[in-house]
């Protein structure tokens, strides 16, 4: 992902999921993402619509945040009273099978879904520009809210290593721990199962406004492919990206046209086409800061004329939609992660659907157990002594 280079950051200015309002806004925009996700989940189904699917996801959203923050809330700096900005961090997108990630099509090119397909939905909200992005992955079922068929044992093993790789991922996001431990673990997840871990994966901090924050987690690190040793601190917030292959997990383009795009605003250029002066002006005026995809745009055919000179000229940045080899399958889950100074919070649910039971792989790896043992969420508050028996059973809050 490329970084916005145009907006400074003052590190004393920033803050983070320390400050209770921040922390909240987090997780309206985890609730909201979670609630959009929820409802693709339940539409998925024989004969869908992959346009429609992915319209229902982003007017979710759209809808959802209509009904929070209505009220103009104070400005930190100046005081002043302003509107809270919120909606569409990432454009939902919905990728069956071999395909990894990034499918939004336009009007003409649809895809339709069939029974087992096993599909990945991604999408992304924020809250005043404090961002909960999330990906789960099913198996499409012959009707809604029916059971899927049980997929093929190396459909089920994909399917659930990917979870367990969530699940054991962030409980390495912790002060002191490094991105290159959380990579090794994902491998070692990958390989417990047979499967690969997709090349090109990176996951981001993100900040306010920011979804692609210079410190990042590369999946698969290889001599070609390397990123900045890194360690995570505490009020720092991740978006965890987990994508494995039952193929050689080294995906490629193909036919199908990139619909998601991001600005750069950090590059100007005197655009020639009436077409690209629009859509560049559209684009600065509603996306500046987070991508969108070419649908929510005006005119979808001005949009697809536009853009093209807007990339050639690098004024944005395209998501591209990667296949494996024909035959295989993709799985992949994401989540948003607040490390705290104490302990760890995923804000976005990772649970693996039934179907991913199917899998009859035990883990064996010492390590993934130990680290499946770590604990994760806020924990408990403390009882006092003359409440202790009353409250012994008493959950930790739910990460």
């Amino acid at each position: 992902a490329v970084e916005n280079a145009a907006r400074v950051e003052d590190e004393e200015a920033e803050v983070g999921p320390e400050d209770s309002n921040v922390m909240t806004k987090y997780k309206v925009a985890a609730e909201i993402a979670t609630a959009a996700l929820r409802k693709v989940a339940d539409a998925l189904c024989a004969g869908a619509s992959v346009i429609e699917l992915c319209a229902l996801g982003d007017e979710t959203i759209a809808a959802e945040c209509q009904k929070v923050y209505t009220k103009a809330q104070p400005d930190k700096a100046t005081g002043e009273k302003k509107k809270v900005d919120r909606g569409i961090a990432f454009p939902t997108n919905i990728s069956p099978n071999a395909c990894a990630c990034h499918l939004s099509p336009l009007s003409g090119e649809d895809v339709t879904l069939a029974a087992g397909d096993l599909v990945k939905v991604d999408l992304g909200v924020h809250i005043d520009g404090f961002v909960a992005t999330a990906a789960w992955s099913a198996i499409v079922p012959d009707s809604k809210g029916g059971a899927p068929d049980a997929p093929p044992e190396r459909v089920a093993n994909v399917l659930q290593a990917a979870y367990v790789a969530a699940d054991a991922s962030m409980r390495l996001l912790r002060p002191g721990k490094s991105n290159y431990e959380v990579s090794s673990l994902i491998e070692r997840v990958a390989s417990q199962y047979g499967v690969s871990v997709l090349e090109g994966v990176l996951s981001h901090q993100m900040k306010q406004f920011v979804i692609d924050g210079n410190k990042t987690i590369l999946a698969r690190p290889s001599v070609e492919q390397r990123v900045e040793p890194i360690e995570f601190a505490a009020n720092e917030v991740y978006a965890v990206d987990i994508a494995l292959s039952t193929g050689d997990g080294k995906p490629k383009e193909k036919d199908a046209r990139a619909t998601i795009y991001k600005r750069r605003v950090d590059v100007e250029y005197q655009l020639k086409m009436k077409a690209s002066r629009q859509v560049i002006s559209e684009i600065n005026t509603k996306f500046q800061f987070f991508p969108f995809v070419l649908r929510a745009l005006g005119e979808e055919k001005r949009g697809k004329l536009g853009i093209t000179e807007c990339l050639t000229h690098e004024m944005v940045v395209q998501y591209p939609v990667l296949y494996e080899k024909e035959g295989e399958y993709v799985a992949r889950v994401k989540y948003t992660a607040l490390v705290m100074p104490g302990y760890t919070q995923c804000i976005t649910p990772v649970q693996a659907p039934p179907a991913a039971a199917n899998s009859k792989v035990e883990i064996t790896d010492a390590l993934i157990e130990e680290v499946l043992k770590m604990p994760v969420g806020k924990p408990a508050k403390k009882k006092s002594s003359s409440k202790k028996a009353a409250s012994s059973d008493a959950p930790a809050e739910s990460s």
